[in-house]
């Protein structure tokens, strides 16, 4: 992946792990220290955004739980596990992380509440949004990203087809169509000093949309139809482990999901 080049006061280009997105994704949910989300995304916005990228990985989201202000959320790609790999270690092996990582870890509760994920459509990782991301400063872009987690029973595909097949067509008939839908990465983690939940078998979808009254419209929308509601929704929910998880997210200014 070309690098981005290292700008703490102005604009970077996006980044580029693949012409059409990475191949794997990780979403990383921290739960943090009363008080102190806003420290960490001023911090993790200013130094650990361009180290990453140069260092062979895609930043491309963070955000602020919109339900829960004690909670970070961010996106991380990789073109591959073994690129996953070099990239983990060399930035959490390099200075940036020496220097600010203890500050980072300050902040945490918890940081292994993390899916590896990859594309439900190969080739169709997520792509950035912004032409460019914001420089250090720039304000909150505003807007809100759905992100819906579905969980299906460990092994069994009938959740994914479902959501493949019926599911996504009504999305993109009814509102916005998500700018990513990803399926549990099943490789044994190539960076064990960097736990993930095992076992999963789950399907994620980010949708933006610009307020939460444009959110609400479309899940409106989508319930309102009765073949939708009966054809796709109602056998869906027959195949989860546990109610769709649904997170309402902030981007903040450096995001380029936005």
């Amino acid at each position: 992946m070309p690098a981005s080049p290292l700008s703490p006061t102005g604009a970077s280009a996006a980044p580029a792990p693949g012409p059409r997105g990475p191949s794997v994704v990780e979403l990383r949910r921290y739960a943090l220290r009363p008080g102190r989300r806003d420290e960490l995304v001023e911090l993790f916005d200013r130094e650990f955004v361009e180290p990453q990228e140069e260092a062979g990985m895609a930043v491309l989201g963070q955000f602020r739980d919109l339900d829960d202000p004690d909670r970070f959320v961010w996106l991380r790609g990789f073109r591959d596990m073994e690129a996953r790999r070099r990239g983990l270690g060399a930035f959490y092996g390099g200075p940036v992380w020496a220097r600010h990582g203890p500050a980072a870890n300050a902040t945490m509760v918890s940081s292994d509440d993390v899916l590896l994920l990859r594309p439900l459509t190969p080739g169709q990782g997520p792509v950035a949004r912004a032409a460019a991301r914001p420089a250090v400063g720039a304000p909150d872009p505003g807007g809100v990203v759905s992100a819906v987690v579905w969980s299906f029973p460990p092994g069994r595909s009938g959740g994914l087809g479902l959501v493949r097949d019926g599911l996504l067509p009504a999305l993109r008939r009814t509102g916005p169509a998500p700018v990513a839908v990803l399926a549990t990465e099943p490789a044994a983690n190539t960076f064990p000093r960097l736990p993930v939940r095992t076992g999963e078998n789950v399907v994620v979808a980010l949708t933006p949309y610009p307020d939460e009254a444009a959110r609400r419209g479309h899940l409106a929308r989508l319930h309102g139809d009765r073949l939708t509601r009966e054809g796709v929704l109602a056998p869906l929910e027959k195949e989860l482990t546990a109610p769709a998880l649904v997170l309402r997210l902030a981007p903040t200014a450096r995001s380029l999901l936005r």
